[in-house]
């Protein structure tokens, strides 16, 4: 008892917001494990020349892993060892997210390089960072020293993830709950530039059982579109899809800003950011200022690489990302490097 309460007394501290900035580290692998970011790298690029659509599902993968239990790869496993549904199995990710044959390449080749080292969280913030490197020519460090978590529950991602449906405030107060500002919920809304969507998402906004709409914010040719290609039988399993930014839609820029002047914000909550004065001046400011908005969105990723991880003696390591460990596998704490700095980012 006295073991489990002391467990408890520590992994309690090791997420404090202080203690967790002190203990994330950029280069937190240089000692142990120096090609861990480039072996993540290298299969995030593989992926990528096959399908470009990936990027968006790693830096999507990363986001809904973040804003459920915290950065801890919950989001990665397959089986609940308490019973009942993962994350990944909830509606708000299932059927939608992808890329997960990613992150176990890239965990697989780091084992054989580095075992029982860099965890399955970390190996997501990295690909999620070299997707937007792909898609969006930016670069910025990731700080790393997160350690994986054990529990995944379907109610969890249910009562966490923002819906499509949301509205301003409630868009503002979930991100604040996340220690996220209402600027930084703009910035990372514009991810929406990149990726697709399923019908179900938006299908409320066009139609009304078998009848034609147009939602408030959305163009009539617009929504004439996407009438013509999600039927009004649409539900959660329909497996259609849309790009979310039809110009561009595997490049990150800043048209998802430009696109919501026009109607053309694809969810309810996208046109959210329209009716909302003060969202709205950021995103007349970020359509103006594709390098503001990709610094600042840069900066806004590694925020969000923060949010309640585990560090130091909290967690594990998984040695299979789908699959928490055995209680007598699971790896020691790596040392912690040397390098202590924030992301600096670099945009080209």
């Amino acid at each position: 008892m006295v073991t489990q309460a002391l467990a408890a007394v520590v992994c309690a501290m090791c997420m404090l917001p202080v203690l967790v900035r002190a203990q994330l580290q950029v280069g937190f692998y240089q000692r142990t494990c120096p090609n861990a970011e480039s072996l993540v790298r290298q299969a995030v690029a593989t992926a990528f020349a096959k399908d470009a659509g990936i990027a968006a599902g790693l830096i999507r993968l990363h986001f809904h892993d973040c804003f459920v239990r915290g950065c801890d790869a919950s989001v990665l496993l397959a089986t609940n060892a308490g019973g009942g549904k993962t994350e990944r199995q909830a509606i708000p990710n299932n059927p939608s997210l992808r890329g997960f044959e990613v992150i176990d390449a890239a965990k697989a080749s780091i084992e054989q390089s580095c075992p029982g080292t860099v965890s399955c969280a970390d190996i997501l913030a990295f690909a999620a960072r070299d997707s937007i490197t792909l898609t969006g020519n930016v670069f910025y460090t990731v700080p790393a020293g997160r350690r994986d978590g054990s529990v995944s529950k379907e109610q969890d991602a249910l009562d966490n993830l923002p819906p499509p449906t949301f509205t301003a405030q409630q868009l503002i107060d979930r991100f604040k709950n996340k220690t996220l500002t209402a600027e930084e919920m703009v910035l990372l809304s514009g991810a929406h530039t990149v990726g697709r969507s399923f019908c179900a998402s938006f299908v409320k906004r066009i139609w009304n059982g078998t009848t034609p709409i147009v939602d408030a914010g959305l163009s009539s040719s617009y929504a004439a579109l996407l009438r013509s290609l999600c039927p009004s039988s649409t539900t959660q399993t329909t497996l259609i899809t849309t790009a979310m930014d039809p110009g561009s839609p595997n490049v990150l820029d800043n048209n998802y800003y430009k696109l919501l002047p026009r109607n053309m914000g694809l969810f309810f909550s996208d046109n959210q950011l329209r009716v909302d004065g003060n969202l709205n001046a950021l995103v007349n400011t970020f359509a103006a200022n594709e390098t503001m908005w990709k610094e600042r969105f840069a900066a806004a990723m590694v925020k969000m690489g923060r949010i309640e991880v585990q560090t130091g003696r909290c967690g594990q390591v998984r040695l299979n990302c789908s699959v928490v460990n055995p209680a007598a596998s699971s790896p020691s704490p790596v040392e912690l490097a040397s390098v202590d700095e924030e992301g600096v980012i670099a945009t080209s």
